[in-house]
């Protein structure tokens, strides 16, 4: 029963391999989803967004109290009198009011926070979309390849048909020159065309974390693209992440100048310690033994000049500040440039495709008929070389347009910020930053990172 069971699977993995000789091959998704998971360019930025995250911790420290311990030893000698003199103890100083600047501290962290998580999500739409170009870049130079390929076979042909029709006298020498030309130009052609699907091979090696295998053919996004250009441009100006990054930029800005304005407000503390200090001299002294003190007070500093610095902080900030309005103007012309020229070379590409398509037809029922004129003499080798260049160039036309349709539809999402995993369906786990922002962003000690670094 087992070996009979096990004779229907194995026929049955040949014959769905049979049928299917793409099962195995890589998916633009699949290899999309490699690139999120494995592109150390992404994985940078994501350390950035944990190391943003620790700003807030360190802004709420401003609201903790700070303890210091503090030990003295003397020994001094002087005319044969020797004093040890010793002392231990603990200070706990806690802020009370710093001018509001914690409070805003803590805000602008929080908003470099967000700006950076949109910084994030703008570096993962540019890996994917990268990946994408890869992916569809080596589809595109493997077919050009072999179209060159193909084109040498036939030339080689053409060259052992010319030197056969000179040999029986129905060919000149000036056609075994024409075919032999066209041949080597071929050579070189198929040489750079290898060469720079190699090429390709190695930057989607870069971008996705492995090598290219046999990849399956694309398609464009097709429902997810946005259904006008004027839909594409208001989409993008309201969700897309520089857009994001940069208002949240203008947040904590606005709490920075308030930060800086904090410093010329009063701030309050209190402070408490203890101390325990010893003194023994020999020969003895009445001033020997030991003595214990506790303090408590509350300090009020008010600044009245400081050399104008804190002045020049606050026009610094509010200069800051107007630049990054200005930064957010410069996203939004950006975002709205970026989806224009994504919108009009995907048309372009689309109607490439359509044109191009003719044209190999075209290109491919002229080779015929000229071969076959040649035949009957009323063409020459010339033509026939002229016609197969034409049928390589239409062919490599139309891969290069269709490879830029898929590339386009992945760029027009890219530029209105809705290339994400999720709207793809790419099946891989999604990266939560806030997740380390919630674990470090209250943290009164330790070393260890939340990984356990």
């Amino acid at each position: 029963m087992f070996r009979y069971s096990s004779r229907v699977l194995a026929a049955s993995v040949a014959f769905l391999l049979a049928v299917s000789p793409s099962a195995l091959a890589e998916t633009i998704k699949g290899a999309l989803a490699k690139a999120y998971e494995n592109n150390s360019s992404l994985n940078s930025a994501r350390a950035g967004v944990r190391v943003t995250d620790e700003g807030v911790a360190i802004a709420k420290s401003g609201y903790r109290p700070t303890v210091t311990g503090n030990a003295l030893a003397n020994y001094s000698s002087a005319a044969g009198v020797q004093t040890t003199v010793g002392s231990v103890g603990l200070k706990v100083t806690h802020p009370l009011f710093d001018g509001f600047r914690t409070k805003n501290g803590v805000a602008s962290a929080e908003s470099q926070v967000y700006a950076q998580r949109e910084v994030l999500r703008d570096t993962e739409q540019d890996i994917l979309l990268s990946a994408a170009t890869a992916y569809m870049d080596v589809i595109r130079d493997r077919q050009i390849a072999a179209f060159r390929k193909k084109n040498l076979s036939f030339l080689q042909e053409q060259v052992r048909a010319a030197s056969a029709r000179f040999e029986v006298g129905e060919g000149t020498r000036t056609d075994v020159a024409q075919a032999n030309a066209s041949r080597a130009a071929a050579i070189a052609q198929l040489n750079a065309a290898e060469a720079q699907a190699k090429s390709s091979a190695a930057i989607y090696r870069q971008v996705v974390g492995e090598e290219p295998g046999k990849l399956q053919s694309a398609a464009g996004l097709g429902k997810l693209m946005p259904k006008s250009l004027d839909q594409a441009i208001q989409i993008g100006a309201g969700e897309h992440p520089k857009i994001k990054s940069r208002l949240y930029a203008v947040d904590a800005t606005e709490f920075g100048v308030k930060v800086a304005e904090g410093q010329l407000l009063p701030t309050l503390g209190a402070e408490a310690g203890v101390e325990r200090s010893s003194r023994s001299t020999a020969p003895g002294s009445p001033g020997d033994g030991t003595a214990n003190s506790a303090s408590v007070g509350i300090q009020l500093s008010v600044p009245l000049y400081q050399g104008g610095k804190e002045f020049a902080q606050v026009r610094q900030e509010k200069e800051r500040l107007g630049q990054a309005r200005i930064d957010t103007d410069v996203a939004r012309d950006q975002v709205r440039a970026s989806i224009t020229s994504a919108w009009t070379q995907m048309q372009a590409a689309q109607a490439s495709v359509a044109a191009n398509k003719e044209g190999v037809a075209a290109a491919q029922l002229s080779l015929d008929g000229v071969v076959e004129e040649r035949k009957v003499g009323q063409r020459t080798t010339l033509d026939v070389l002229n016609a197969q260049a034409d049928v390589t160039a239409s062919r490599i036309n139309l891969v290069q347009s269709e490879r830029d349709v898929v590339v386009a539809s992945y760029a027009v999402l890219s530029a209105t910020g809705r290339l994400s995993i999720k709207r793809l369906g790419l099946g891989v786990a999604e990266h939560k930053p806030e997740e380390h922002y919630k674990a470090v962003k209250d943290k009164w000690f330790g070393l260890r990172t939340p990984d356990g670094r």
